[in-house]
């Protein structure tokens, strides 16, 4: 007991070290990795943002008259 407060823990010292290296170092690669999906998702936002940006601009640049007329307003019908 006495020789435990003094720092003398035996053998077990060295293999808790390499222990907890060894859990550092798979933290490191879950966080790498969680910081490579997040900036993968920061991306996909970023885009998204960029193309409901592009539609605004185009919404607001179309004429009033398409706009308020329901015929005119989706593209996807097909014509008649």
């Amino acid at each position: 007991m006495s020789g435990e407060r003094n720092g003398d823990t035996g053998g077990h010292v060295e293999p808790d070290f390499a222990q907890a290296f060894k859990e550092l170092a798979r933290g490191e690669g879950a966080a790498t990795a969680m910081e490579n999906h997040l900036d993968a998702l920061e991306k996909k936002i970023e885009e998204m943002l960029a193309k409901a940006e592009e539609d605004e601009r185009a919404l607001a640049s179309r004429p009033k008259s398409s706009a308020t007329d329901p015929s005119t307003n989706d593209e996807r019908r097909p014509a008649a």
